[in-house]
């Protein structure tokens, strides 16, 4: 299963989703990220905090969603945006037919500076749930109308 996280600037909230998922789900997806408007670096507290969670940071990077419409880029199956709906962001759409969900989450980046690693942790940790919930699902055996609601339900874990 290859999975395309969005979100606007590709620096906080769809790298920490890209990096976890990619941690606990090995064997059984990939994941990626990607902005409309990426800010061209990952954000240093999203590193700090996946590095203190144990995981790997390598190869992280803020990146356009254009690189996912290319000829040779992976055929996505999913696509999962995070971005904040009562931060009044722009939030990206992926056309096509992979399977959709909208799992919305507070721009940690936007928190003012010494309320940023407590910004930071709340939204590691909401998505990192909603990332769980993903992996304990038999996704690979579910109909994609009862995946798309899985993942619709997913979206509503706090």
């Amino acid at each position: 299963m290859n999975i395309l996280v969005l979100c606007t600037g590709n620096s906080a909230r769809s790298i920490l989703l890209e990096a976890f998922l990619n941690h606990y789900g090995r064997e059984r997806l990939r994941a990626w990220s990607a902005g409309s408007r990426p800010a061209g670096a990952v954000h240093p507290q999203a590193l700090d905090l996946l590095s203190d969670e144990g995981i790997a940071t390598d190869g992280l990077r803020s990146k356009s969603w254009d690189e996912f419409g290319r000829e040779g880029a992976p055929r996505m199956d999913m696509v999962i945006t995070v971005c904040g709906s009562a931060a009044g962001e722009t939030c990206p759409i992926w056309p096509g037919a992979p399977l959709r969900a909208h799992w919305g989450v507070n721009d940690p980046a936007a928190a003012a500076g010494p309320d940023q690693p407590a910004a930071f942790r709340a939204a590691f940790d909401r998505l990192s749930r909603r990332g769980q919930a993903l992996l304990g699902l038999p996704f690979e055996t579910l109909s994609p109308d009862e995946l798309s609601d899985a993942l619709r339900n997913i979206g509503d874990i706090e």
